[in-house]
């Protein structure tokens, strides 16, 4: 930057959807085979398009991701759906720096923010506009669509605390949110 320069910034939020525009923004899509392993129902998952969109993830890291003091903005959509009675959900993860925390605020539809300890205490916290969510350190995390529009959700958190979906995939979440008769539960697993 140049002394006494006013600028633009380099991105900017539309506040009703929370997408960005600007440079540099990462999107990344995650299709029905890029999550393969984190639904129960095994036939259900066969039959549906592996194709098929679960989930998109907007991000600016205005610094290098690992920058300790910087700060990660971004943006989930969860699409509406459901493998067998599990509804679309992220994978999920613990921090690869398990003491960071993060903020996550729900921007339209309903769906859960699904959380679990390190003694593997499952629990869910409701997601709607204008939910605020922390999610503290050394807490697993993932976000699941229980609605009929898309699930869209702000986050913001450390640009050090990395990811850690190796663990969630190994060991998985200890409960899974399903539908029963039109309802979430969360049920042992």
């Amino acid at each position: 930057m140049t002394h006494l320069q006013i600028h633009k910034p380099p991105v900017e939020l539309n506040m009703m959807d929370f997408e960005m525009k600007g440079e540099p923004i990462v999107n990344q899509v995650r299709k029905l085979n890029d999550i393969s392993g984190i639904f129960h129902d095994q036939k259900a998952f066969d039959e549906l398009n592996p194709e098929t969109e679960a989930y998109k993830v907007q991000m600016w890291l205005p610094v290098v991701e690992g920058t300790e003091g910087g700060l990660a903005f971004g943006r989930t959509i969860i699409f509406p759906g459901k493998v067998g009675n599990e509804y679309f959900m992220t994978k999920g993860h613990f921090h690869a720096k398990s003491d960071r925390a993060e903020f996550y605020w729900g921007v339209q539809g309903i769906g859960m923010l699904i959380l679990m300890d390190r003694n593997r205490n499952t629990w869910a916290e409701e997601v709607y506009p204008g939910s605020l969510h922390y999610i503290g350190s050394h807490l697993a995390h993932r976000l699941a669509n229980t609605g009929s529009e898309e699930l869209i959700v702000g986050a913001c958190w450390p640009s050090d605390a990395g990811h850690n979906y190796e663990e969630i995939a190994e060991n998985g979440f200890s409960a899974r949110l399903v539908e029963i008769e039109g309802v979430p539960f969360l049920i042992n697993y």
